[in-house]
Formats: structure tokens, C-alpha cells, sequence
């Protein structure tokens, strides 16, 4: 067949020059399918956009019950994955094929470029997702049970539609290390580290699917070693490229990315200006974590550099967890606050437990233990981490192999006046010679310490148990930050290879959920899994050994950074004005609570409607109680919910006395609740009090022509009385919305914005797991 000619004929191509179809389909590929096969199945994550050439599939789901519900056919001309592409979420049906047929799968990369920016396409997919949408709605709990439980959720095992080369480096000040992945072959993998950079006897060690090889490299500085690396992976009997072009893009670990960057980034001259910056925080490693950037960007020009950070998870905390009580302007002028560390990997421990429990990490609480040489504990609630270990360096938190964690300040203030000691030997003190070095008096590895404790080195036994207790004092704050606990994770060289340290912290911690089988325990073996379980008899969470990877977090965060950019280019592009609400406090109510506070039977008054079809303002109001004050004349919302809810905001929070976290509506697990009085009675809410994240409303036809997606979060420039961009925008998708900007009274009076004015779509911030 013309596929070119057929494709002009369909709604979604019509529009589109015949030139820019050519363009899809060199960039796409056609599969062929046998009757039955399965072309893209229910939780699989979506990479394409089909298009049915030839041919028919059909449709369907696996209920709850096992049996199998049709929920339509896909002809020639259909298309299937776009609410995978929309909504970042799993493929909610098994589509099968009816006939031998011919498919083109169009890659998401491809989709966003070419299609997504044309107006008649826009408007097919949006009728097309508005139907989709209401045929979602009745099989969501099947799609997010069975895209739970699906073999690789989030994308670990770095499979793509389309094969990618990706060059993992990370580059210290005397040495490189670097991991080469092919997605279409794990086959592929290879690894390398070039040690001693700037000394006479450098040496360079390559390990590959053909072979290991090690050399001396004499004296060489970073641009020689990274020509080194390129000799290694492109030589014609060890390596695995033909040529520098086959490698699609590179990422990096860069230690600090300051407050500014919550996930990564493709680098360009913006982003080495901020590593610069950053570089105050962390002297020791953003300039040579840069250094070994600019040389890649040397030796393969071309290629993307993308920068992944170390911090960039703890990004969002929120500002009562990552403040110091010091004077505000320390923070305003300088940055100096908590920043975190190990993010990269206490992201995918995260990701590998939500995958091994067969949950949604959205859905769990989370501690994460990453202990090591240096060790951390982040608490993680919601996929995102919510508290860490760590402050504005490495320093603070537990005890490390050289490192003092939490020091009373008054301590070095104290030896400072003592012993003179200058700024450089305060850290050289709390740095190198701290930690279990500094207690044991015997080394700061922990194998060492556990040998020499066993032998009876008291010195030895006190460090252990100094460290142990150290880890179990902070889950039990992690355990207070996420108020309650699904997961406990161990990870790092000490998490992952000392039972006795994994016993030790969790000593005593019974009566908080938390136990262990020490048989479980002590056979716990990483050697071929990624998760080892040793929850004990009577834990309320589960307890994980698992194993980290962050070189290959490094390279899924790269996949990912690379659909941004692509993002960041329609966005730049589309200055379509965004209006802007302000919400003031108000409540939703169920039919028991109406009923309760208004009388048996009493039907809500409508007085006006609001921007978002089908939602309108109540006559009737409640007044809120709380432990300190009262709120008066809070408005109810139409229609009723099936659970009551409360939106307030951080002025009103402290006027009642509660302490209500940032959640988009409707996610109410773990808040608190408050006292309702309204005219026929009073009811105790148990939960339901929520600040309300930031949110646009949008249609699924505004989304696309943004390249956004369900759930997406980003930056806003708003023009009021003085300039802001806002942050931390979830973006709301569904055909029954109108595009509109929702701030609280707090925020909207912080910028002087009244309702009625407009912002402009600044950046894609963050695009959930």
C-alpha cells in the first residue's frame, strides 16, 4: 500500500505537509502482527503513538474477577497508546489482533515533534481522549492494579521502543567512571575507571561483552583520559560502538544542583552557569563533576550532556523541613539551607521496592536507609522525598565512615576558641577525621570496625553501635515525617552487606512496626536479585534489602531529561495566556456529611457557577474549629463528592492550629482532620484538611498543544504588581476542564494578582515516575 497517501487521508495526518508525514515515517517503524498477538499489553508503560495500517486489533481488559471485558475495535486509521502518552500512565487494555495486520508505531519523541504541534491533530486526539477518558474511568482500578504489578513500571531495566546508545560518567578529581548502556541489548553493558588523572602512573581499567582490558596511561589530565574512554568503547575488537555518533546521549552525576533543579537536565550554557553557582556548596565536586562535562562535550560533539544531581530529589521538600533556624536572610541571601544527598539513589531503591511490592510508589510510605562510607535516610511519601539525613552538605545527619554527622554547632564553636582551629581544619575535622575512623580509632570501614568490635576492641564495638543507633534514631523521625511507614529499604555497601548492622537499627523498633527475621536476616544475598526481603513475623511495613544502581538511574534520568527538552521547545513556542483564579477557602461535601450538618435530606443551593463546567459556589456555609481559633462563613462547593474535603489556606492553617500538608485535591490520605459545624449539627472530619497544591485545569487539546501530560508539574510567569514565577503547578487533565491557573488567597496577595489576570507557561519542572 501508499502508506504515505494513506496516512494524508486520515483526520490525524490530514493537515499535515506531505514532507512531514515523509519525516514520520523515516523516524517510525511498521510492525506486523500475527492473529493473536498481543501489540501492546495492559500495564505495559506507553511509548508510541499506533497508528492501524492494515488490519484489525480489538481492545480489552482483564476485570477484577479474571474475565475478559471488549472494550472496542481499532480499523485501519485507529490509533491507540495516546492516553498512555497523555497521562504518563501504564496502557490501561490489552490491545490484540484480531487479523494479521500492520501497525506504525510512531515514537513519543516523534509524536510530541511533529504532531502535537499541529492544531488538526490536536483537535482529533482531543475528541479522541475525551472519549477514551469516560472508558477509563471504568477501568481504572484494573489499570492500576495490573500497571502496579507490571514487570518494569518505571522504566529500570532501561528498555526503549527505539534503541539508544547512553555513556554513564562520573567524574571525579583524579579519576572517571563510566557505564555504557544499549536499551536494546543488555548484552551491550560495559563499564570502565580511568584512576589517578594528574599523577605519573595513571591507569585505565575497561571491562566489556567482549573482553576486559586494562592499560597504563602515564601522566594524563581529564581530556586524556576521556580520549582514553573513547579509544575503549570504539576500539574494534573490545569496544561496543563502530563510531562516536551511535552513542545517543550522555549523563552525568553532578553532586549539587542548589534549590534550582528537581529533576535533570539537558546541559547547555544556563545549566553550567548554575553547576558554577553551586560550586559553593559543594567545592569539592561540581567544578570536577563540570570538568569531566566540557571534556565529553570535546570528545563527542553532537551528543547531548545531560546533568542528573544528587540533590535534585530532595528538591521539593517542603520549607519546614529544609530550613535552619538561623536568621531568614542567611537563607534569602545566601541559599543556606537543608539540600540533601544520595538522591539519585534513594530514588531508585524507591522506584525497585515500589516495583517488587507490586505497588504504585505514589501510594507508599518510604525509608529509605542508603548506608555506606557515606550514608543517609530519606523520607519519602508520595514518590517524592519529604525529609533527608543531610543538610547543605554531606556532613550533617548519621555517622559516616570519616564524617561526624550531627556535631552540636556549640561543640566547634567551643574547639574553634580551644585549639584555634581555622575554618579548613574545622573541615578537615568533622570531614576525614571523624565518624567511625574518628570513634573506632580503627578504620571507617565498617568490615574493619565489625572485625576489630568482634575481637574485643571496645573502641571498635562503641563506633558500631554509635552508628546503629544513629540510623534507628532517624527512622524514627523518617517515621514521623511520612506519619506511617509501607517500606523500610536498606541499601548502600553497608545496608546491603552487614546483617548485623541491618539488626542493630532495627532493634526495639517493634512496637513502631517494624521487625525483622533475623534467618532472613542473615541470608539476605543480593548476588542475582535486586530485592531481598526480610520483614519479620508481625511487621506492619515491609523490610527490603535492596540493591542500589545508580549509574543506571543516572541513564534512565537521561532517557527522560531527553522528552523534556522536547517539551521545553513547545512550551517556549506556545505564549497562549493562561487566566488565573483565586481560591479561597472553601469545603466539599459527601451526601452522609450534607446531611449531617444541614439536615436529613437537605439538598445543596447552587448560587453561581464557577469557570470549570458542571462546579458551582453553594449558598450554604460551615464554620471550621480547630484546636486554637475558628474560621467563619467557609463555602461550600458543588456538587457533592463522594469524601469530604477541605481547602485552606497557610494563614487560615495557623488560625485553626493544625498542620495541614500541600496535596492535590482528592488525595487526602494521612491529613488531618478538624471539627464542621453547620446549622442542624456538628461532625468530627477525621481527615480531609489539605492546602491546595497549585494546579492548572486544562483540556486534553491544551495540554497536547503544551506537550504536557496528566499530573505534570511546571513553572508559571505571572505579571502582578511585581513579577513571580511560580513552581510545584500540577497540571490537571480532563475534557470537562477549561485552561485556568488556581492559586491560593496567600499566594495570589503575595504577587498582588487579582482574578481575572493572566500567566504564561514558564518550564516543565518535574514529570512524575
Amino acid at each position: 500500500m501508499d502508506t504515505l497517501k494513506f496516512l494524508k487521508e486520515q483526520p490525524l495526518f490530514a493537515d499535515l505537509a506531505p514532507e512531514t508525514i515523509a519525516g514520520v515515517l523515516k523516524d517510525s517503524h511498521v510492525e506486523s502482527y500475527k492473529r493473536g498477538d498481543m501489540i501492546i499489553a495492559q500495564g505495559e508503560p506507553g511509548w508510541f503513538l499506533g497508528v492501524m495500517l492494515e488490519g484489525g486489533a480489538e481492545a480489552a481488559i482483564t476485570d477484577q474477577l479474571g474475565e475478559r471485558r471488549r472494550l472496542g475495535a481499532v480499523s485501519p486509521g485507529g490509533v491507540i497508546g495516546e492516553m498512555s502518552l497523555m497521562t504518563g500512565e501504564p496502557t490501561s487494555a490489552d490491545v490484540i489482533a484480531l487479523t494479521d495486520c500492520r501497525m506504525l508505531l510512531v515514537p513519543q519523541d516523534i509524536f510530541t515533534r511533529c504532531l502535537v504541534a499541529n492544531p488538526q491533530a490536536i483537535r482529533f486526539l482531543s475528541r479522541m481522549i475525551a472519549e477514551r477518558f469516560a472508558e477509563r474511568e471504568n477501568v481504572r482500578v484494573e489499570a492500576a492494579r495490573k500497571g502496579a504489578a507490571a514487570e518494569d513500571p518505571y522504566g529500570l531495566s532501561l528498555r526503549t521502543r527505539e534503541a539508544m546508545n547512553l555513556l554513564v560518567i562520573n567524574c571525579g578529581s583524579s579519576s572517571i567512571k563510566y557505564s555504557f548502556y544499549d536499551t536494546a541489548d543488555e548484552r551491550g553493558y560495559a563499564e570502565g575507571q580511568i584512576e589517578r588523572i594528574g599523577q605519573e602512573n595513571a591507569s585505565h581499567a575497561y571491562r566489556g561483552p567482549k573482553g576486559a582490558v586494562r592499560a597504563e596511561l602515564g601522566k594524563t589530565d581529564h581530556t586524556g583520559a576521556m580520549k582514553a574512554l573513547v579509544a575503549a568503547i570504539t576500539h574494534p575488537g573490545q569496544g561496543v560502538l563502530r563510531d562516536i555518533k551511535e552513542l545517543s546521549a550522555i549523563g552525568h552525576r553532578v553532586v549539587h544542583g542548589g534549590d534550582r533543579y528537581s529533576s535533570a537536565v539537558v546541559v547547555d550554557g544556563e545549566v553550567i552557569r548554575a553547576i558554577e553557582e553551586a560550586a559553593a556548596f559543594a567545592p569539592l565536586h561540581n567544578p570536577v563533576n563540570l570538568l569531566g562535562i566540557k571534556a565529553a562535550q570535546e570528545a563527542f560533539p553532537g551528543v547531548p550532556n545531560v546533568a542528573v544531581f544528587d540533590t535534585a530529589f530532595h528538591a521539593r521538600m517542603p520549607p519546614s523541613a529544609f530550613l535552619y533556624a538561623l536568621p531568614y536572610e542567611y537563607y534569602e541571601r545566601d541559599r543556606i539551607r537543608r539540600y540533601g544527598f544520595h538522591g539519585t539513589s534513594h530514588k531508585y531503591v524507591s522506584l525497585a521496592a515500589a516495583t517488587f511490592l507490586g505497588k504504585r510508589v505514589g501510594e507508599l510510605k518510604i525509608i529509605s536507609c542508603h548506608l555506606g562510607n557515606g550514608a543517609s535516610i530519606a523520607a519519602i511519601e508520595h514518590g517524592r522525598s519529604v525529609d533527608t539525613s543531610m543538610g547543605m552538605t554531606p556532613v550533617e545527619g548519621l555517622i559516616m565512615g570519616t564524617r561526624s554527622g550531627d556535631v552540636d554547632a556549640g561543640v566547634l564553636v567551643h574547639l574553634a576558641r580551644k585549639e584555634a582551629l581555622t575554618p579548613d581544619k574545622l573541615d578537615e575535622l568533622v570531614n576525614k577525621r571523624s565518624g567511625l575512623l574518628g570513634l573506632s580509632g580503627v578504620s571507617s570501614d565498617m568490615r574493619e570496625v565489625q572485625k576489630a568490635a568482634g575481637e574485643g576492641n571496645r573502641r571498635a564495638l562503641l563506633a558500631l553501635r554509635a552508628f546503629s543507633f544513629r540510623v534507628r534514631k532517624y527512622i524514627g523521625a523518617g517515621l514521623a515525617a511520612t506519619g506511617g511507614l509501607d517500606a523500610l529499604i536498606f541499601t548502600g555497601g553497608i545496608g546491603e552487606g552487614s546483617a548485623e548492622v541491618r539488626a542493630l537499627a532495627t532493634q526495639g523498633l517493634a512496637g513502631l512496626g517494624i521487625a525483622i527475621d533475623e534467618e532472613k536476616n542473615r541470608g539476605a544475598r543480593l548476588d542475582r536479585a535486586r530485592v531481598a526481603e526480610i520483614t519479620g513475623q508481625g511487621s506492619k511495613a515491609r523490610v527490603l534489602v535492596v540493591h542500589t544502581d545508580e549509574s543506571r538511574m543516572i541513564a534512565r534520568e537521561t532517557i527522560r531529561a531527553l522528552g523534556r527538552d522536547q517539551v521545553a521547545d513547545l512550551i517556549h513556542n506556545n505564549a497562549t495566556p493562561i487566566p488565573i483564579e483565586v481560591s479561597a477557602r472553601h469545603a466539599h461535601l459527601c451526601r452522609e456529611h450534607v446531611e449531617a450538618l444541614f439536615g436529613p435530606g437537605y439538598s445543596l443551593t447552587a448560587r453561581n457557577e464557577l469557570s470549570q463546567p458542571g462546579q458551582f459556589a453553594c449558598e450554604e456555609t460551615v464554620t471550621l474549629v480547630g484546636p486554637r481559633d475558628r474560621v467563619e462563613k467557609v463555602r461550600i462547593l458543588g456538587p457533592e463528592r463522594k469524601e469530604s474535603q477541605v481547602e485552606i489556606s497557610m494563614t487560615e492553617e495557623y488560625a485553626l492550629g493544625i498542620h495541614a500538608p500541600i496535596r492535590i485535591s482528592g488525595d487526602l490520605e494521612g491529613t488531618p482532620g478538624l471539627t464542621l459545624e453547620g446549622p442542624k449539627g456538628t461532625l468530627a472530619l477525621e481527615k480531609g484538611v489539605i492546602l491546595a497544591q497549585r494546579h492548572i485545569h486544562m483540556s486534553p487539546g491544551e495540554a497536547l498543544s503544551f506537550g504536557l501530560r496528566d499530573r505534570d508539574v511546571v513553572q508559571v510567569k505571572v505579571q502582578g504588581g511585581r513579577e513571580l514565577v511560580f513552581g510545584d503547578i500540577a497540571v490537571r487533565v480532563h475534557p470537562d476542564f477549561r485552561l485556568a491557573l488556581h492559586l491560593d488567597t496567600d499566594e495570589a496577595n503575595a504577587a498582588e494578582i487579582r482574578t481575572g489576570q493572566s500567566g504564561t507557561l514558564a518550564s516543565l519542572q518535574h514529570r512524575r515516575h
